[in-house]
């Protein structure tokens, strides 16, 4: 998971480099390097006309990724949601 943490913040924080040659973090990426569920639909707070999400878990939270259905597939939203926040339900 230590891959998944420096995705993460590579990602989110960015770095001068990143930010010079404008790379994205693409769901190719995310795909191949990251173990995830796929989501029926983005929750609320990812929610967007030409989204998806997916779902991992670590250190006891669940963090939502959401994707652009455009181009390379950027990611465009994450979020993350601990134990004491949710209600999971399974159908």
């Amino acid at each position: 998971m230590t891959r998944l943490a420096l995705t993460c913040a590579a990602a989110l924080f960015g770095t001068a480099a990143l930010a010079q040659d404008s790379a994205q973090f693409t769901y190719e990426m995310f795909e191949t390097a990251v173990g995830h569920v796929n989501l029926a639909e983005c929750p609320a707070a990812l929610a967007g006309e030409g989204r998806f999400c997916r779902v991992t878990m670590h250190n006891d939270a669940f963090h939502v990724f959401a994707f652009s259905e455009t181009g390379e597939q950027p990611m465009v939203g994450l979020k993350t949601w601990f134990e004491d926040e949710l209600e999971v339900v399974f159908k």
